[in-house]
């Protein structure tokens, strides 16, 4: 797409039309695509406002699609893809981000013409302005853009949290940071992010963790090239909390890209003998650099990286039993659809099944190459019984040695063999964990 010096705007607003009209017409990834389409971007704030723009979209497009139905004489035609991105994009710079309606229609209008769509400017034109002067059509809570599939196993598994679940799905999460204790204090940091104009608070029942209610660039927080804090949802933390290793204990990340929690991990005890997985070889070096900036070197004595399938256990491990184990296991990210919002549109009914062969292997496998004695966390970020809950005691059925740990409250709803937290519970993700030791 050329630059358009003249009104940098449209340019922003044409690159995130054509980013949601790969997600919603053309089946791609959300990430994937803004990966690849933010580098033509210079200014942070622009890189921001498509992200913005794409997240409004795809976290409430049934609101933003019943303004199109009402409006327009006849549905757009397929070969019109492009425009109807680019018109919800629009929609949504009005409502729900509430930006200047002058800024958001004569952006909107000039990005149709750098879309080679100038001849339908006008109708860009006149649908954003009905938008400004009448307000976007109600539209039913209750009616959501999650499959009728996944609604249904949602509904039986959590039948008095359902509607709150979809709602909370629905909206944009705090920023959530984690501090490198190895590197500060929580309560410097924290004093380090007021000292920059940035509010934030401080849970007392995580450690580790800072809330930022209204997110920011990761270049505007103090020292975040140094290590000194990383992006880490309050969900994600807690699985540090429910490995909670020996000091010096030899310990296994199994599914560890991008490597968060390795780096959490590390920061805590500096001492851990870490060996981190990845089965994507390209998502391995994302863990190589997270723990590069929190300060530790992925080729040193006490960590190892291997790019391999945790499941195949000749290609990888040498037989010295572990101390701890974290399986972050494969899910559907049913839990993170407030993160993720194009999840719920490429997900299929028979990837649930699917899913949980991977993780049952995984399970098996893995169990195998922990030491008598030893602690395994078997953690997802999924909401849905049949990954959790239901496969735990699959597997405590199946394996003699066995046995579950007591997790807290903190941890979320008892579901006997773990604790599952919810999306928006605590301005945390919805994330599953459970705590198995094998018999010593």
């Amino acid at each position: 797409m050329p630059a358009d010096d003249s009104h940098p705007g449209a340019r922003v607003r044409a690159i995130a039309a054509r980013t949601l009209d790969a997600v919603l017409h053309r089946g791609r990834s959300l990430k994937a695509e803004l990966a690849a389409a933010l580098p033509a971007l210079a200014d942070p704030r622009d890189r921001a406002l498509v992200e913005a723009i794409c997240f409004a979209v795809l976290r409430q497009p049934l609101r933003l699609e019943a303004a199109l139905n009402e409006w327009m004489p006849r549905p757009l035609p397929p070969r019109d893809s492009e425009l109807r991105a680019l018109l919800l994009a629009g929609l949504a710079q009005l409502d729900p981000l509430g930006l200047p309606a002058h800024a958001a229609l004569d952006a909107s209008v000039e990005a149709a013409r750098l879309l080679g769509r100038a001849h339908q400017a006008g109708l860009v034109n006149a649908l954003l302005r009905r938008a400004q002067r009448d307000g976007l059509p109600a539209v039913d809570p209750r009616v959501s853009h999650w499959p009728s599939w996944l609604r249904g196993m949602l509904r039986k598994d959590w039948p008095a949290h359902y509607e709150t679940i979809l709602a909370e799905s629905a909206l944009a999460p705090p920023m959530w940071l984690r501090v490198n204790r190895s590197r500060a204090a929580r309560a410097d940091y924290l004093q380090r992010l007021a000292d920059a104009g940035l509010a934030a608070a401080a849970p007392a029942d995580l450690a580790d963790a800072l809330r930022l209610d209204q997110a920011q660039p990761v270049a505007a927080l103090p020292g975040f090239a140094d290590g000194a804090a990383s992006v880490q949802d309050a969900s994600a933390q807690r699985v540090a909390d429910a490995l909670a290793p020996a000091p010096g204990a030899r310990v296994l990340d199994a599914c560890a890209a991008p490597g968060g929690k390795s780096a959490h991990l590390l920061e805590r005890d500096p001492s851990l003998r870490l060996t981190a997985l990845d089965v994507d070889a390209a998502r391995l070096q994302r863990v190589r650099a997270t723990l590069a900036r929190a300060g530790f070197d992925a080729d040193g004595e006490r960590v190892r990286l291997h790019a391999a399938d945790a499941a195949e256990l000749d290609a990888w491990w040498d037989g010295a039993a572990f101390d701890a184990v974290l399986l972050d296991a494969p899910c559907s990210a049913t839990g993170i659809v407030r993160r993720q919002p194009d999840v719920v549109l490429h997900r299929r009914e028979s990837d649930i099944a699917a899913l949980t062969v991977v993780q049952a292997r995984l399970l098996d496998a893995l169990w195998r190459t922990l030491a008598p004695g030893g602690v395994l966390v078997y953690a997802t970020c999924s909401i849905l019984k049949a990954e959790n809950e239901d496969q735990v005691r699959a597997f405590l059925a199946r394996t003699a040695d066995a046995r579950v740990d007591a997790l807290g409250p903190d941890f979320g709803h008892d579901c006997e063999v773990g604790r599952q937290r919810l999306p928006g519970e605590d301005g945390g993700d919805g994330f599953f964990y459970a705590r198995l030791r094998r018999a010593g």
